[in-house]
């Protein structure tokens, strides 16, 4: 039995780890950006705005791109769950055609993107209305970036295939290289071809399509037996495309589900933002930093939500209820662990933290006011996380939904009703009470996954 665990616990932390390592280096990039644009004002840049400007522009570039590959996580959820499961019930064929079948998708997205990106570029700046010379920069720093539109939603499918098949040491190889590549294509263009905010936006696409190089490169050496053996068995290419583009395939009905779970977190997200800033810019500077709490947590988590991704899908596409619930347990022994840890993290060193993040005394006095909030983060947030993986893994993507939908209402509800009572503190009660709800609906909802995955499951053998 201890060996079991111990190697449950192995093949856990072996997919989970890596996807930490791949988590932490993105805000890396951002934080290298934000240096070399910071200095771009100075004499020696040559720049004619100040360098406040420039950093402003890749805020402003850096939260459309964001929110606009957000809405395609679902590529990558999507072909994680399913490619896990057909690799569960060794079914290479099926294998093969999801990955083929996700690139011509993200491939006629990222297309689509490309065509109507000067309207989205408008709507985006429209949204956020920034400052005449930030707005000019920013749509120069989009302009460019958005020839990346193809690397990046191709690498969402790749990554979500390499976690299906139980590899997460690729992908952590490919964010590396990307982040390195895009820091070392930045500075040689700002610093040596004299480049303004158009060289951090090129740099940002050549280290995409260098990384969908690489990840693909890395697919033929490990995985090219695959289409060896069998792509003679994959559909023709007008049915592959029909299948890809079809709303009435099971795939593309879990990512249109998938597409509105994540409707329902920037809703909450951008409005905690909202709320955060209709209070001060001091509250909305406390929020900012308090909010790292969330996303250093969130990486960690991520992590064994990509692990219960993997294995539980595999499981259930072999069709072995007892190794699923075995994944389920263990997972949660690690993310009851890592959330005491970090909970115990947040009170003893949080002070200390939010004073490395600012210096500035009156967002640091105000945060005292709100900092023991962030103690209930990793409580209120590890079984969302969690059982997001597990229900991407089981492809139960309505359950998703129901629990993100039944979260966002009851953050609203706090948004309009306890925001006008406790201010900045209804806020947070409000957020953290979205997170518990989102696990807890799908800790009830955890016995309706099993017998609809495993009858499709059947159907497919």
């Amino acid at each position: 039995m201890t060996t079991a665990k111990s190697s449950l616990d192995r093949r856990i932390l072996g997919i989970a780890l890596p996807s930490i390592v791949s988590n932490i280096t993105v805000p890396l990039l951002g934080l290298v950006d934000v240096a070399v644009t910071g200095h771009m004002g100075t004499e020696g840049a040559g720049a004619s705005l100040p360098a406040s400007a420039y950093v402003g522009a890749i805020a402003v570039g850096g939260m459309l791109f964001n929110v606009i590959y957000w809405m395609f996580g679902f590529l990558r959820m999507g072909t994680g769950g399913e490619t896990a499961q057909a690799w569960g019930r060794r079914d290479l064929g099926a294998v093969l055609t999801l990955l083929v079948r996700g690139l011509m998708l993200a491939l006629v997205l990222a297309a689509g993107l490309m065509l109507v990106s000067p309207w989205v570029c408008d709507a985006g700046l429209g949204f956020i209305a920034p400052e005449a010379d930030v707005a000019v920069l920013a749509r120069t720093y989009y302009n460019i970036c958005i020839w990346g539109a193809v690397p990046a939603l191709s690498l969402f499918v790749l990554n979500g295939w390499y976690i299906g098949m139980q590899n997460s040491r690729i992908p952590m190889m490919v964010a590396i290289v990307q982040n390195v590549l895009n820091i070392c294509a930045s500075l040689f263009c700002v610093y040596v071809m004299k480049m303004h905010i158009e060289g951090v936006a090129l740099g940002t696409v050549l280290a995409q399509w260098a990384a969908l190089g690489i990840g693909l490169l890395l697919w033929m050496k490990y995985y090219g037996r695959l289409w060896t053996s069998w792509h003679r068995n994959l559909p023709p290419f007008k049915a592959l495309l029909a299948q890809a583009l079809s709303p009435a395939t099971t795939s593309n009905r879990s990512n249109c589900t998938l597409f509105l779970r994540t409707m329902c977190l920037i809703i909450v997200h951008f409005m905690f933002i909202a709320a955060g800033a209709s209070q001060g810019t001091v509250e909305l500077a406390v929020n900012t930093l308090l909010m790292q709490f969330f996303t250093i947590f969130s990486y960690f988590m991520d992590g064994f939500a990509y692990a219960g991704e993997a294995l539980t899908g595999k499981s259930i596409g072999a069709g072995n209820a007892v190794a699923y619930h075995a994944v389920v347990r263990r997972l949660f022994v690690w993310g009851g662990g890592l959330s005491l840890a970090f909970m115990l993290l947040y009170c003893l060193g949080g002070a200390g933290f939010m004073a490395v993040l600012s210096n500035d005394v009156a967002v640091l006095s105000c945060a005292d006011d709100y900092r023991y909030w962030t103690l209930l983060l990793p409580v209120c947030g590890v079984a969302s996380f969690l059982w997001d993986g597990i229900y991407i893994g089981a492809t139960a993507t309505r359950l998703m939904l129901l629990s993100m939908a039944t979260g966002m209402l009851l953050f609203l509800a706090g948004y309009f009703f306890l925001i006008p009572l406790w201010a900045n503190h209804g806020l947070w009660v409000s957020f953290l009470a979205y997170l518990a709800c989102r696990g807890l609906v799908q800790t009830c909802l955890r016995e309706k996954i099993l017998p609809e995955t495993f009858g499709r499951v059947s159907q497919k053998r």
